[in-house]
This record gives structure tokens, sequence and C-alpha cells, in this order.
């Protein structure tokens, strides 16, 4: 929609300056300027506008009732005193100039020939019958007050630093200031646990990593969901549901998924079919694969993944239990998989020494020996490089680490990639375990803050929204009708990829069970590993060892 606004507007100034005799067209100019300054983020003013329209001032006052009477122009306070206003396009123009965008680019192809074709993945607009494209998100109808701004407590990844780059865009969706604070995941496990402590949050909205849910709710960080809100507002089913769920305890939702990222096998399409390779689906392949590939000699090598000592490779192990059918604690055997929805109810046992857990183990000890030299120091983006950068032809990765080489035309993976569940083991079946982000109220945000912090959580999470970090950026789509926009699928495979996976029964946050404790056992299972993979324990009494100490830990009050 903006190179098609872009278009018009260069079009228009064209025309207007070739041809005179020649009239400009006020309504048309002042639309195309409130609509681009919308998509770009920029603040509208009327007097600003009525300058857009190409007429003397006074004209331009009558045209610009004249587009509010249609109804095409909204205004906002900018101040509380009611005094100044900001304009906004309206939903009724934000739906017309989607249709526009979309006849646009069927004229020049109509006019011009074939050679339009090519554009397109930029223009806006649905071609294929039954499919319509999500609006760009609307300004909120009314601003939210918060006192010093918006506060968002968020982890430094790729989709939480578009919204950053979009700050302004959203600033003037919901009518404030943003202030966005970055961690890493273990620093944005402290600072959320740190907040909790203060009499009064000093964030209006924090991210939390879907497998800390149970502990925050335990611990009494976040708030339900439904004491703040009507949850019906979030329109639950348009979630993947795998992601809708994980953000449930003991069957009430406490956050709204802004990130749905399942960790899958990257793999290079052109380099397996160079060498007559099926893409991995089981263990067994991507081990011949990575045997196939590697040549330390040339410094290529066959796989990275997250092997560093601690949460990284706590997590590795968690997903690839979960590949050999073997959940980290008892759960209850259910259609796809394991039944995570009463973990609220306690009782568990860990399961981290049964046989398909040492066979899980094992398959990383074979693994190692087909990694960079530096497999035991790399952890969640360390991992994605080497495969960016052609060293090696698979890695286990999340879709929104996707963006470091689907972005970046110079890398060898660039277009070249294909997306997978985690190959199984004998006893397993395809998964692709959940990953992301929930937003989440503080319980001890200010009684005065809370309604604005409803509003901010709505409209952040809003199919609008998701769209717009997808075009920005973002390989992360939470809602079935995001990661169906005609406009979204042509920027990625990805999105039609974990679509998929989803309506197969193979999204599932099981793997990475939010229970209480869980953050002390992917770190247990970290350092406990991390010294078998460094051949000072065998795998056997390694998971003796994570064994005991997990038993000890599920024992502890939370």
């Amino acid at each position: 929609m903006a190179r098609v606004l872009a278009f018009l507007q260069a079009l228009t100034q064209e025309i207007d300056g070739a041809i005179e005799p020649n009239t400009p067209n006020p309504h048309l100019n002042m639309l195309l300027h409130l609509m681009r300054s919308h998509l770009e983020g920029r603040i509208v003013s009327p007097s600003g506008l009525v300058l857009a329209s190409g007429v003397p001032y006074a004209t331009g006052t009558r045209k610009l009732a004249e587009i509010r009477e249609a109804g095409l122009v909204e205004l906002r306070p900018r101040t509380r005193s009611g005094r100044s206003f900001s304009l906004h396009p309206s939903p009724a123009l934000l739906e017309r100039f989607a249709e526009i965008a979309g006849r646009v680019h069927r004229l020049g192809r109509d006019h011009f020939g074939a050679g339009t074709r090519d554009i397109d993945y930029y223009y806006g607009g649905s071609y294929q019958p039954g499919q319509a494209t999500i609006a760009p998100p609307l300004p909120l109808p009314r601003p939210i007050t918060l006192s010093g701004g918006l506060r968002v407590l968020v982890h430094g990844d790729p989709t939480f630093m578009v919204m950053g780059t979009l700050k302004r865009q959203f600033e003037q969706i919901v009518g404030a200031e943003i202030h966005q604070r970055a961690f890493s995941i273990d620093r944005l496990r402290e600072e959320a646990l740190r907040n909790a402590t203060r009499a009064r949050s000093r964030y209006d909205l924090i991210a939390v990593d879907l497998p800390w849910l149970g502990e925050f709710v335990e611990k009494g960080v976040i708030r339900p969901l439904p004491e703040v809100m009507e949850v019906d507002r979030l329109d639950p089913n348009d979630f993947h549901t795998a992601g809708w769920r994980a953000t449930h305890w003991d069957g009430v939702p406490y956050g709204v998924p802004s990130q749905t990222t399942p960790e899958l096998l990257f793999y290079r399409r052109d380099l397996f079919a160079e060498a007559g390779l099926e893409a991995p689906g089981t263990v067994e392949a991507v081990l011949e694969a990575a045997r196939h590939f590697h040549e330390p000699r040339r410094g290529r090598y066959g796989m990275a993944w997250n092997a560093a000592r601690g949460t990284a490779l706590g997590h590795t192990f968690m997903m690839t239990c979960a590949a050999f059918g073997q959940p980290i604690v008892d759960m209850p055997s259910i259609a796809g998989g394991f039944d995570a929805d009463r973990l609220a109810q306690g009782g568990l046992a860990p399961r981290l020494d049964s046989p398909r857990a040492l066979a899980a183990a094992e398959y990383l000890m074979a693994l190692l020996d087909f990694s960079p030299p530096d497999i035991l120091s790399m952890s969640w983006y360390e991992r994605v490089r080497p495969y960016a950068e052609g060293r090696v032809p698979m890695a286990y990765g999340y879709t929104l680490l996707a963006p470091y080489f689907e972005l970046d035309e110079s890398c060898p993976a660039h277009g070249r990639t294909g997306y997978l569940p985690h190959p199984h083991g004998p006893e397993g079946a395809p998964i692709a375990p959940v990953g992301g982000y929930a937003l989440c109220v503080p319980a001890n945000l200010a009684p005065e803050r809370v309604d604005d912090a409803v509003e901010a959580l709505v409209a952040f999470t809003s199919p609008g929204a998701q769209k717009l970090y997808a075009q920005n950026g973002s390989r992360t789509a939470p809602r079935y009708s995001v990661g169906a926009d005609p406009e979204v699928r042509r920027l990625s495979p990805v999105f039609e990829a974990v679509d998929q996976m989803s309506w197969r029964d193979e999204l599932q946050f099981w793997p990475r069970p939010p229970i209480p404790q869980i953050s002390d056992i992917i770190r247990l299972c970290g350092e406990e590993l991390h010294d078998m993979l460094r051949g000072l324990i065998a795998p056997r009494d390694a998971l003796a060892r994570v064994q005991e100490r997990a038993e000890e830990i599920l024992e502890r009050p939370v």
C-alpha cells in the first residue's frame, strides 16, 4: 500500500506540473498525504493537511470539512484539554485504499504488459478469489493517557526490535509515547521477577517467555486476563491453537501471544538437491546429511545448534527429547502428543533418565562430531550465523531468526531455505516445539494504568499490528489470519510452512512445559549435558544426575 500511495502521489504531482492549465485535486492530495503519513508514523495536523491540498488555505479548509463529513477522516485529541487535534484515516478510508492498491496494480499490468508482474511482491491487495488482506492497524478511538507514556519490557529479538523500529507509528496508534526496554532471555526473566517485588510496576506490559508462565502465575507476577478485560475482544480462535493454549495456566489465560515462533530445522534446499539427498525428516537422515556435508578443512560443517552451557543447551535437550517422543515430566498421552493443560494440578515427576531421553542425549553426542569447532559456546543467534553465511547446510532455529538470512540477499541461504519440523527419533513423530512470548499485564501495575495498558495490549496483538511486524521483517505470525494473508504469504515461505504444521497438529507447546520450576530444570539440563558433550561424564551418568536433581527441584516450594 505504501508503494501504491507513493506512486499515486508522484503521478499526480507529475500531471499537475506538466499540464497547463490544470486544477489540483485537493481531496485526493489530502487523502494521499494523510494515508502516507499514517503508514510512516507521522502526525498530521489540520493545518498541515490543508497545506497538502495544493489549493488556497480557505479552499483547502472547506475541502477538509467535506472529506470529514464523508467519514474519511477522524480527529483525535492531542492534549488533555482537547484544544489540539491530530488527523487520522478512518476505517472506511483504509479499506478503500486497500482495494485501490490491488486495482492500481491490475491496471498497470493490463496496460503496460507482463513486465509489471515482477512487482506482485510489493503491491497490496488480493488477486485471488476468496482471499482477503488485513487492513493496517487503526488509531485507538480514545488515545491512552498514561503518565510518562507506555512502558514495555521485552526480549531483544528481531520481532520486538521491529516494534521498536515502528515506534512512531505505534505511538500514533495508541496516542502516547512508547518506552521499550529490551533484555536478553535470562536478564528479562530476572528483571520481570525483580519488578514483581516493587510496590508499583515500572512496566505497563511485560513479555513473558511461554515456559515461564506457570512460575509467573504462582509467584503473582502477572494478572489473569479475565480480571482486566473481555477476552473475546482478542478473537482467541484466530490464534494458533498451541500458542494460545500456552498462555493458559489452570485453564485461565494470562497473556496474549505476541510471537508464535516454533523451533524448526532450517536446511539448504539447493545443496540437498545437488547432493541428491531428501529433506531430512528423521534424526538418522540428519546425521547422514551432516556426515555428507562435513568438510572441516574447507571450513564447512554439517550442523549448527544450541550447545552453549546453561539455558541454550537445556532448551535443545528438552526439544530433542520431544522429537524422540519423551516429555521431560510425566504427562498423560493424548492425540498429537501429551496433555500439558493440567500442569497446575502438580504431582509431576521428571522423566529425564528414560530410554528415549538417553537416545536423545546420544543423538546430540553424535551430532557433535559434525558441528563447528565453537559449537559448545553456540547459542541462539550464533547457530544462525554460520547457516546464513553458508558454512553449514542445516541448523535448528526459531522462525524469528529467519530474517538474518531471508532479508539479506548477500547470504548464501537467502531464498534457498526449507523449513521442517524437528526430525524425529524411532519412537517419536514430527514436532514443531512452540517458542515465543506472550504480552502480559503485571500484577502490581497501578490500578489507574490498567485500562490503558489493556488497550495497548489489544492494539499490539491485533491482526493489523501482527501483519505490520511481518511486513517490516518479523517472521512470526501468532494468528491464522495473518499467516493466511496473501501479502504476508508472499514475504516468506515460513508463514505457510508454520500454518501447515499447525493444521497437522505438529505445533505443540508440551516440549517446554510451563511448570513453575522449568527455568531451574532447563538450566540444570544445560549444565550437566554440557559436561557430557565435553566428555567429562557419560550420557547415562549425566542423565542419572539430572533426574536426581530434578526430583529435588520439583519437591521444593515455588
